[in-house]
């Protein structure tokens, strides 16, 4: 330890994070036991408590994983280093002023818990892009959660509790509720938020009872509140997950089996077809894992099932789809064939769906509206849904966002892609994200983006209000956020309603 090293006591015992500038990083810190000790397939315990003060300068281990690759893209600020293994994973990163401009110190902050996206299956709390260095110098304390991944995190197995993933984000939860205050933070002001896969987790968060009285708001950052499997569309994973190791389809034989051959086997559960009789594959076949549930989320909350009285801020990116396909190619050899069947597999009239499309994208080529049929399959038609029922039902207010500033990344092709509002939000350098292969291209965006709109974040953390007009099922308002912003009343009203057809 240094004389630059700060010392916080938590329950657990005492931990010894990095200062620097002004702000201390504590790195690692469990807020669960590892699960190779209580049951990779088990509901998350409490930690054991140590002795001493335990280092938290260094990035600790991740969750098993492999690597993930979306083409000719540098996604590794997004995902990470990929699998460092190591027993203790289930950890939190904490960023914490020492003293935070016009703050009175003796004043507790507003916290910001962070839900990392992968698909489910990767990512972690290493990731460039989660640097909480800004929301700490803003005077917020901010948490960054790792959760268990793919098979161990999310198959539905007879013997195991449901979920076990999103356990881990409620676990963590209750960690910031005990021990944030000794770190300056507020317990009762934490706001979650989250990122595609870590987006949806925060819906789901939100949408249960085991919420009330951990989360104070919410941020949805292109998730979807109709994003959870089925039991039977999760039975239809678990069968293919066992037969790819070739094992009974319960918890014990997957508890047997080593991480490195589970994290092989999700490799080869691609393509599975989980259309059903009554519902359609809400990740289009993009990755095996979602969370389960007998009802979705934006149902449940409409049903006034989870935390009924949180503020929430919720909203996508204008050409979320692609990623997945400009990248790789796809986006160019696109055809209307394509578009159709990208439809029929979302949508129960998929003609009326592409020609809802073609008139909202007039002289659009195929590969864009592949995208964006894809990206509302994905995220819109249920961040839409989620507003809604949450709008309806909740005491809190609800506030809507489209991000459209474009990457000139890919000659321009990137666009407003999924992820691309991750770094305006934490406040980042763009310096740090341009070049041939990366998410801004060769480009630079408007200098005022990133603190106008990491400041956005922040005014709602703080107030439940991020500056604009709140979002009601009537005028469906929405800031356009991008080289102008500008509130949006009922926005790309046709796509909405062909989606609730």
């Amino acid at each position: 330890m240094t004389a630059e090293n700060r010392t916080v006591t938590t329950a657990q015992g005492m931990v010894a994070g990095a200062r620097h500038a002004g702000v201390t990083v504590f790195r690692g810190i469990p807020y669960a036991a590892p699960p190779a000790l209580t049951g990779r397939f088990a509901a998350p315990q409490p930690h054991a408590p140590w002795h001493g003060v335990r280092d938290a300068t260094a990035a600790g281990p991740t969750a098993p994983q492999a690597e993930r690759n979306l083409g000719g893209i540098d996604m590794s600020p997004y995902f990470g280093p990929g699998w460092v293994p190591g027993e203790d994973y289930l950890t939190l990163d904490i960023w914490a002023p020492d003293h935070p401009e016009h703050q009175d110190p003796k004043e507790a902050l507003p916290v910001m818990a962070f839900v990392h996206g992968g698909g489910f299956v990767a990512g972690s709390t290493r990731a460039s892009l989660y640097d909480g260095t800004a929301f700490a110098r803003s005077g917020v304390v901010l948490v960054t959660v790792n959760y268990r991944l793919g098979m161990a995190g999310f198959l539905d197995l007879p013997g195991a509790p449901r979920n076990r993933g999103l356990l881990d984000v409620i676990a963590a939860l209750h960690w910031v509720r005990e021990n944030i205050a000794a770190f300056g933070g507020d317990p009762g002001q934490v706001t979650l938020f989250g990122q595609s896969a870590g987006a949806t987790l925060t819906g789901a968060v939100i949408a249960v009872p085991q919420s009330r009285g951990l989360v104070r708001r919410a941020i949805v950052q292109s998730g979807s509140g109709l994003g959870v499997f089925s039991p039977e569309q999760a039975a239809r994973v678990t069968k293919a997950a066992a037969a790819a190791l070739g094992i009974a389809p319960r918890a014990d034989a997957f508890e047997a089996v080593p991480d490195v051959r589970l994290v092989e086997a999700t490799a080869r559960l691609g393509g599975i077809d989980l259309r059903t009789t009554t519902a359609y594959d809400p990740l289009i076949g993009l990755s095996p894992f979602s969370v389960v549930a007998d009802r979705q989320p934006a149902d449940a909350v409409a049903a006034g099932l989870g935390s009924t009285g949180i503020d929430l801020l919720i909203g996508t990116n204008a050409e979320e789809g692609n990623l997945y396909l400009v990248p790789s190619g796809a986006y160019a050899t696109s055809t209307m064939a394509d578009v159709r069947a990208a439809a029929e597999r979302s949508h129960s009239e998929p003609d009326l769906l592409v020609d809802t499309y073609r008139a909202a994208h007039p002289g659009a080529a195929p590969g864009q509206l592949r995208s964006a049929v894809m990206g509302d399959a994905l995220f819109g038609k249920g961040s839409w849904a989620l507003a809604d029922a949450h709008a309806e039902r909740s005491s809190g207010a609800t506030y809507s966002y489209l991000f459209d500033w474009r990457s000139g990344a890919f000659d321009g092709l990137l666009g407003a892609t999924h992820t691309m509002e991750l770094p305006f939000v934490f406040g980042l350098d763009p310096a740090r994200l341009r070049g041939p292969a990366a998410l801004f291209g060769p480009g630079s965006p408007p200098a005022d983006l990133a603190p106008r709109m990491h400041a956005a974040w922040i005014r709602f953390a703080r107030a439940g209000d991020p500056g604009w007009a709140p979002y009601d099922t009537h005028r469906r308002a929405a800031m356009v956020i991008g080289r102008r912003w500008a509130v949006r009343e009922d926005l790309r009203g046709d796509v909405r309603r062909a989606w609730r057809r």
